[in-house]
């Protein structure tokens, strides 16, 4: 689902003022670590044993003291553990891709994190609204063999046959809905949208 205008404005802000800065100074609640970069681009070599490969764009990525580097998603959402299920495959695909990139040398990632904004005040001042955006931060295990086993199984379901359609397969009602849409027909005394 595509994130509404003001969403990605509110994160590529906050990115953009972190770039440099050590985490821990902005708050106590957040590790230690240098921001390098924003916004980067991974690609992966071919997973082991399947023919997938990872391709898509991280947060943020910080060097920690030992050298190696946290991998963050930045989230503008209430924090909740939930999350950490819900992102966890992203965020250890993505480990992968740096660990394993088609070209370019490897990046090491030891920690991987969500760094959560949520508004939870408002000051106006000077004409204008300041929204108070606290940062909460929710780690997420590396799960190196949960991935593999995940990417296995992507690989089975798409080199396999199509599934067979169900009342309780929820991408069935999703496509089926989006055919509606996109081949909608008003009646000839409707006026269209």
């Amino acid at each position: 689902m595509p994130m509404p205008g003001v969403f990605s404005a509110i994160n590529s802000l906050i990115q953009g003022n972190l770039v440099g800065k050590d985490l821990h100074t902005l708050s106590d609640k957040l590790p230690n670590g240098l921001v390098e970069t924003q916004e980067g681009w991974v690609e992966s070599k071919q997973v082991p044993d399947t023919n997938i490969y990872i391709k898509g764009k991280y947060d943020l990525l910080v060097k920690l003291g030992d050298g190696s580097h946290l991998l963050v998603d930045l989230k503008i959402s209430q924090a909740n553990v939930e999350k950490i299920d819900k992102y966890g495959t992203q965020l250890n695909a993505y480990k992968f891709a740096l660990e394993n990139p088609a070209s370019g040398d490897p990046v090491k990632i030891t920690r991987l994190g969500l760094l959560i904004f949520y508004p939870d005040q408002v000051n106006f001042e000077k004409a204008n609204a300041n929204l108070i955006f606290p940062p909460s931060w929710l780690e997420v295990p590396i799960d190196d063999d949960g991935f593999l086993h995940f990417a296995k199984k992507i690989d089975t379901l798409i080199s396999g046959p199509t599934p067979e359609e169900s009342e309780s397969c929820q991408w069935c009602k999703y496509r089926h809905l989006g055919d509606e849409l996109t081949h909608y027909k008003p009646p000839k005394n409707e006026i269209p949208f």
